[in-house]
């Protein structure tokens, strides 16, 4: 469904994507401390420094955008509970059953907003990307498919395969096909935008 990358797209659409990109890279940042400290220690402390993490992540949110999406709130939330759990029965199932869970939440999320056409997506980025709402449709309902489908994928990986590889997995490839997909989510909201819209991007 999303269109493939075009280098005329990529000069054009530069501003949300580089908007978009530098959210994904500060999200980023709290798996890069719990995997250092995965290597060097073990899960349970890891555990520990993903929910510290996660809290200085809101706070620096915070300072550079001067608000707090809801999804932060809920990721914080998430990680919160369940990373106290790890440590409190010491027990690696439910880090790893946070993963799914919140990519279920945010595929429920974006599910029933566009059910209700309040759609989340547009709610985000509709000021720069004017866009008609059946495109704002086609992106979220893709969105559910991909967080349902990285959950089950979770699921499999940290269950099924060794610790190591479900770390690895969590912290660089559920990370690199999120960010992939935003970019490819940016430009093809960029190719269905009316074209006074598009000089501007100019």
């Amino acid at each position: 469904m999303l269109l493939p990358l075009c280098c005329t797209c990529y000069t054009q659409a530069h501003v949300s994507l580089t908007r978009l990109i530098m959210k994904q890279l500060l999200d980023f940042l709290p798996l890069v401390i719990f995997f250092a400290v995965y290597k060097f220690f073990d899960i349970y402390i890891a555990s520990g420094a993903l929910i510290a993490a996660t809290a200085l992540q809101l706070i620096v949110t915070y300072a550079l955008y001067k608000k707090l999406e809801k999804m932060h709130l809920i990721t914080f939330a998430m990680v919160t509970v369940f990373g106290s759990l790890t440590l409190v029965f010491h027990d690696d199932a439910f880090i790893k059953w946070k993963v799914t869970i919140i990519y279920s939440l945010f595929a429920i999320a974006l599910g029933v907003s566009q059910l209700l056409n309040k759609s989340i997506l547009k709610s985000m980025l509709g000021k720069e990307m004017q866009v008609e709402d059946k495109i704002w449709a086609h992106v979220t309902w893709y969105w559910v498919v991909f967080f349902t489908a990285c959950g089950l994928v979770n699921i499999y990986v940290a269950f099924s395969l060794p610790l190591e590889t479900w770390v690895n997995f969590k912290v660089f490839g559920l990370t690199a096909l999120t960010l992939i997909n935003t970019v490819l989510t940016v430009f093809y909201l960029y190719k269905h935008l009316p074209e006074d819209q598009r000089k501007e991007l100019k």
